[in-house]
């Protein structure tokens, strides 16, 4: 008979991992503390910190925090040692817990997080500086300290966070990292230039650093806070247009793939062309969003094999107008509506829904309508029977000057001469690749 061991379970080991690493920074700091430096300077910086940790930064994982608490912590290792930046680091997040009474388990991550890098660049700070305070390598060791201090802090949070959440390391560190580039670009300075302050002009210089401490923390707190919002109001949006492609793809099982391919032919036409990064990822959406307006037109008009009546072919030619005020509804699209509204306009003026002529259509509409006409013709799943790539370049060069611009076919001609057979016929494009909705989200939040 034999019995095997028994792990403990994560958040137990978490628990246990923060509670030791905090007894230890305790011992550490009860060790060195002087309590012969302590005087009216640090209840002021105190009073800053734990305004500042009422507005932490959260990143969008909302898990990994950094705080403005940082900066006073800074100060307090330049006049008052690792052991005092410890204390104050820990009485914010404490004070932090009996506001906003988060897990116990999270309180003692916190404490060992923030406490032991407080103590670790103290302790850094005091073996390098020099004799003296204000010289130039005394604010060197002090911008040395503070960078040590704020990676340490994201490291040990990060690894206990995700180690307690069962979350990538990496992912957290990387989600985390812009705010740290911004907290290493801001504090660090600041920090410096508050310790300089209080060097100074003694009580006004603190009074000051305290308040820039508090004013630092909200203001990181609304821009952490929009970021977040932008990116729940772009996964939205872009839901609900991909649901509603698909959706539409349903009903007439050549919607999406159509919407990729002319989504993928109309970038490489506008890149082509000279435009620039923005202009084609422009060009692309409005490509991959083209015939949304398709989803508010009737069955009957999607079902194959119909002979479609005049009534029919009026509300095909309102889908343009109709994919626009959808998009223009959820807000974010505008530029794209516009060119979703154009893409059926015609070089001649016989277009459709405004009738608009050569300069009066958006560049961007014109190289859609070529990439459209193109793929109907080459496509497999289309309502007719394809056409070879050299007879649909024919086919485009007739019409050009009159439906199409003539420029963005001969640069279509150009793309398809030194390609396959799979570009040339884009039977196999995909949706969800072109749609890349991680991307598109993220890029909508950071924006």
């Amino acid at each position: 008979m034999r019995v095997t061991r028994v792990w403990p379970d994560r958040a137990s080991l978490v628990k246990a991992i923060a509670i030791a690493g905090t007894f230890a920074c305790l011992v550490w700091a009860f060790a060195v503390a002087d309590v012969q430096r302590l005087d009216w300077l640090f209840g002021v910086l105190a009073l800053g910190a734990v305004g500042a940790n009422l507005f932490d930064a959260r990143t969008d994982a909302q898990r990994v925090t950094i705080s403005g608490s940082a900066l006073a912590a800074v100060v307090v290792i330049a006049f008052f040692g690792p052991a005092w930046a410890f204390a104050l680091v820990a009485v914010a997040e404490l004070i932090v817990w009996i506001v906003e009474r988060y897990p116990l388990e999270r309180v003692a991550i916190n404490l060992f997080g923030s406490g032991a890098p407080a103590l670790i660049a103290g302790t850094v700070f005091e073996a390098v500086k020099p004799a003296g305070e204000g010289s130039a390598g005394f604010y060197l060791a002090l911008a040395l300290a503070a960078v040590l201090m704020l990676v340490l802090n994201l490291l040990i949070v990060a690894r206990l966070a995700t180690l307690l959440d069962r979350d990538p390391f990496a992912e957290t560190v990387a989600g985390a990292s812009k705010m740290l580039l911004l907290s290493l670009a801001i504090n660090v300075p600041l920090a410096l230039a508050a310790t300089g302050l209080c060097l100074e002009l003694g009580i006004g210089g603190t009074a000051f650093a305290a308040f820039t401490l508090i004013a630092f923390a909200y203001m990181a707190n609304l821009v952490a806070t929009a970021r977040h919002r932008s990116r729940q109001y772009a996964s939205l949006s872009w839901g609900v247009l991909s649901g509603l492609l698909r959706t539409l793809d349903v009903r007439d099982p050549r919607a999406a793939r159509h919407a990729a391919a002319v989504a993928a032919f109309s970038r490489d036409i506008a890149r082509a062309a000279g435009m620039g990064p923005q202009e084609c990822e422009l060009v692309h959406t409005a490509g991959l969003l083209h015939d949304i307006g398709h989803f508010a037109l009737s069955d009957r008009v999607a079902e194959r094999g119909r002979v479609l009546n005049e009534e029919d072919w009026t509300a095909i030619r309102r889908h343009p107008e109709l994919g626009a005020d959808m998009l223009r509804d959820l807000g974010l699209y505008g530029p794209v509506a516009e060119i979703v509204r154009a893409h059926h306009e015609r070089i001649d003026g016989r277009g459709y829904p405004f009738g608009l002529k050569a300069d009066e259509i958006p560049e961007a509409a014109k190289i859609i309508a070529v990439a459209e006409v193109y793929d109907t013709l080459t496509a497999h799943d289309t309502y007719r029977t394809p056409v070879s790539s050299f007879e649909a370049l024919t086919e485009l060069r007739r019409v050009s000057g009159t439906q199409l611009d003539g420029r963005y076919v001969e640069i279509l001609a150009e793309l398809l001469a030194g390609s396959d057979i799979t570009y040339r016929h884009a039977d196999a494009a995909d949706f969800g690749r072109e749609l890349d909705l991680g991307r598109r989200i993220g890029e909508a939040a950071a924006n």
